[in-house]
C-alpha cells in the first residue's frame, strides 16, 4: 500500500520541483515505489493474498505507469540537454 501511494506522491512533489534536476529526481523516485510495488504485487500473489486476476490488473496498470514516468524523465532529459 505505501510504495503504491508513493508513486502519486512523488509525482505530485514532482510537479511543484524547483529545478529539472528536482523534477526529473522525484519522477526517478516514484519509478523505484512503482519497481518496489512490482515486487510487492508478485509477493502477494505468491502467497495467496491476491489472486492472479488481481495481480495482472494491478500489475499491468503499475507497469504502464512506470513506462509512462521513465518517458517523461527520458524526454525531459533530451530537453534539458538541447537548452544547453
Amino acid at each position: 500500500m505505501r510504495s503504491g501511494t508513493s508513486i502519486g506522491a512523488n509525482i505530485s512533489e514532482a510537479i511543484s520541483a524547483e529545478s529539472t534536476a528536482d523534477f526529473i529526481h522525484k519522477l526517478g523516485v516514484a519509478q523505484k515505489e512503482a519497481n518496489e510495488t512490482l515486487y510487492w504485487l508478485d509477493l502477494l500473489m505468491k502467497c495467496d493474498y491476491i489472486s492472479e486476476k488481481e495481480h495482472k490488473s494491478m500489475s499491468e496498470d503499475c507497469e504502464a505507469l512506470r513506462k509512462i514516468i521513465a518517458s517523461i524523465i527520458l524526454t525531459t532529459k533530451q530537453r534539458d540537454s538541447h537548452k544547453s
